[in-house]
């Protein structure tokens, strides 16, 4: 383990976030809205305190293995997510304490989209901005914004990328260096987020909130500018806007990357994980659509704009709202929940397993279901026309089996703290797949939890958004041996 490296590259890290304190600040001054020294102080700690990590190491040049990548990964996600809850912490105008205002930095980072925060539309300008746009560096991963910044400052980012990266696949590179692909995949985020927000703005939102919302979708966060979300403004329009570019951000970006360079489409839909994403999420749509008018809980032309709205941001794992879902008849408030599970593709900015692992799953077990009647048949798991390995398939098993029992175990440390069961798995549920709104008691806001458990979803939301691995693997004695 090459630790005077990586606290080389921590202390640069630090000292690049640091910089993100200069938008809110900027956006208090504009608003004079007395949140300037907040950004400020936490400018200047932040700043300090990588240089100080930074300058007893800064001569250290040594090639990253890939578990100093893991390390790096974890350590940059809790430590920035420290950081970067500073301004929440020393804001007049919220007084959260250090449980809340880390929760609510850890879920912005993360994507999550959990709130322990009531009253946004009073909330000063710069504290709704900052928030948005801890979100929207979270979204395709701060860690691939380093890497494209890194080999400039003599640091290789390949490890980085990979402990970094969602998906079973991550060696895959769509340019045959680190740092072009980094730099492919923020020019292709930069450019959705500027059309979303134009299109936000077109559609009748103020500027502020046309920006603001267009980080939080194309990272697929969740975060908002007012209690109501999205169904604040009740447009139809800016709910299709939403809509549209909450699917897209679901995407895997080699799939944007590929339409960007190629100028066609055609191969979106030879992707075998993007056809099960948009069929799955059409599917639910229909089925919720249904129950909501046989119910009578909508009108039927406003059951099918609550129902394609809500199904889109609950299984693409954006957590925007137009409706009380958790109030909707049936099982429809489980089955959304559910559906989270899946979530967005690999390699795209939403949470969950991954389209592409339950696709697999799938797969493997209808082979298994065909081979109790042909117990001596080959028959290779494709995708495509590609057979896909054992090797792949282990690990998609093995990774499906691990968040099954880190669910439930962190779901009993949540029943242990004194929740209901309803609460517990939405809650769980809501953070490992970085979701945001649950049921019961979180259905709204996370505010009125207990302590312990708000430490407990905090883990939960870095396992979810580090894809459980990433972070698991630091426990084991295995990672510290030389």
């Amino acid at each position: 383990m090459h630790f005077k490296v990586i606290l080389r590259i921590l202390g640069l890290l630090l000292m690049i976030f640091s910089f993100t304190q200069i938008p809110p600040a900027l956006v208090s001054l504009i608003y004079s809205d007395g949140n300037l020294s907040a950004f400020i102080g936490a400018f200047f700690i932040t700043l300090i305190t990588g240089c100080l990590v930074w300058l007893p190491v800064r001569r250290i040049r040594q090639e990253l293995r890939t578990r100093d990548g893991f390390l790096i990964t974890v350590l940059f996600w809790s430590v920035l997510s420290f950081f970067g809850s500073l301004p929440i912490l020393f804001s007049a105008q919220t007084d959260l304490g250090v449980t809340n205002a880390l929760f609510e930095a850890v879920s912005g980072l993360t994507t999550t989209g959990a709130t322990v925060i009531t009253g946004l539309d009073t909330l000063p300008k710069s504290l709704l901005y900052y928030r948005q746009q801890l979100q929207w560096l979270g979204g395709m991963g701060i860690i691939v914004l380093a890497v494209a910044i890194l080999p400039m400052l003599g640091i290789g980012g390949m490890q980085l990328y990979r402990a970094e990266t969602p998906g079973p696949v991550k060696d895959s590179k769509m340019t045959p260096r680190i740092t072009e692909t980094a730099k492919a995949l923020w020019k292709i985020y930069l450019t959705l987020t500027i059309v979303c927000a134009l299109g936000y703005w077109l559609a009748g939102m103020a500027l502020f909130d046309a920006i603001g919302h267009s980080f939080s979708t194309v990272a697929i966060g969740g975060f908002s500018t007012h209690d109501a979300s999205i169904g604040f403004y009740d447009s139809a329009l800016i709910e299709m806007i939403c809509i549209l570019f909450m699917v897209l951000s679901g995407i895997n970006f080699g799939l944007h990357f590929t339409a960007w360079r190629r100028h066609t489409i055609t191969h979106y839909f030879q992707d075998p994980e993007f056809k099960f994403y948009l069929s799955s999420i059409i599917i639910l749509c229909l089925f919720t659509l249904f129950v909501l008018d046989y119910t009578g809980t909508y009108a039927s032309l406003e059951a099918l704009r609550k129902a394609v709205f809500m199904v889109v941001s609950i299984a693409t794992t954006t957590g925007f709202a137009t409706a009380d879902f958790a109030a909707w008849p049936a099982m429809l408030p489980f089955m959304l929940l559910l559906a989270a599970f899946a979530g967005g593709c690999a390699g795209s900015t939403g949470g969950g397993m991954k389209q592409i692992r339950l696709l697999l799953i799938l797969k493997q077990g209808y082979r298994e279901i065909v081979r109790l009647i042909h117990p001596n048949a080959i028959m290779p798991v494709k995708l495509g026309r590609r057979p896909i390995s054992n090797k792949v398939l282990e690990a998609v098993w093995g990774f499906f089996s691990v968040y099954l029992i880190v669910f439930v175990g962190m779901m009993l440390a949540l029943l242990a703290t004194g929740l209901d069961q309803v609460t517990a798995w939405s809650a769980i549920g809501a953070t490992l797949n970085n979701l945001g709104p649950g049921l019961g008691e979180v259905a709204a806001h996370y505010g009125g939890l207990p302590e312990t458990a708000k430490w407990i979803l905090i883990f939960s939301m870095l396992l979810g958004r580090l894809e459980v691995f990433t972070l698991l693997v630091l426990f084991t004695p295995a990672f510290w041996r030389r």
